[in-house]
């Protein structure tokens, strides 16, 4: 899997604003210069002037593929964390969790992660960016979420009706904290902590709260 060094694997981008052909190798130094600014300048020092000289391009090769600003950042987001979530399954709903997390923590601690920190400053503010980080970063987390649960469910570790947003949420809240609030790197031992301590705890409890009570039957006579 790619790690948080490597950036995204292929950010998406909108629409061509022309059918010529146009060079790949372009593409992924324009994205590799897109984390580099935004780890060392920030969202507010962000420009595309910035961009093209990081990139060593000419700003008319970034117009070409985008058509603003607006559209490189969010093209850029909404493809940022792709090919970094590792959903291995281990054989184990455990391991699966300490996988899934450690990759992600490998991406918050490098470069693309500071890249994204800077972005999530202006999510909320900006609409075109927040389409994009709904239905990039927020939808992958939940489809690798959803995979590894399905996966438990089928071993039989966790009921079907299992309500197991909340659990993982809570997890998860404690790393993006970790990174987004103080800036300390995650490591492997408060992934682990955070799995057995946090989130298999609580899924437990809620799988066991939908169960029903001994001798229980499923209608009443």
């Amino acid at each position: 899997m790619a790690s948080g060094d490597a950036g995204p694997s292929g950010a998406r981008r909108p629409a061509r604003r022309n059918s010529r052909r146009l060079d790949r190798t372009k593409d992924q130094a324009i994205t590799a210069a897109v984390v580099d600014v935004l780890a060392r300048l920030g969202f507010s020092g962000f420009t595309m002037d910035e961009v093209a000289l990081t990139a060593g391009v000419g700003k008319a090769a970034i117009y070409r593929r985008w058509a603003s600003k607006s559209d490189l950042l969010a093209g850029y987001t909404e493809g940022s964390i792709e090919g970094t979530l590792d959903v291995s399954d281990t054989g184990s709903l455990r391991n699966d969790l300490i996988v899934l997390l450690n990759s992600a923590a490998a991406h918050f601690n490098g470069p693309a992660g500071r890249a994204n920190r800077a972005l999530l400053s202006a999510v909320h503010d900006d609409p075109t960016l927040a389409t994009a980080y709904h239905s990039g970063p927020a939808a992958q987390w939940a489809a690798a979420f959803g995979k590894v649960l399905d996966r438990a469910v089928a071993r039989g570790e966790v009921g079907p009706a299992v309500d197991w947003p909340l659990p993982v949420e809570a997890g998860a809240a404690i790393l993006v904290q970790r990174w987004l609030l103080l800036g300390v790197p995650i490591d492997e031992e408060l992934v682990t902590v955070v799995v057995d301590e946090v989130v298999l705890p609580l899924l437990r409890n809620r799988n066991e709260e939908r169960l029903p009570p001994p001798g229980a039957t499923s209608s009443e006579g």
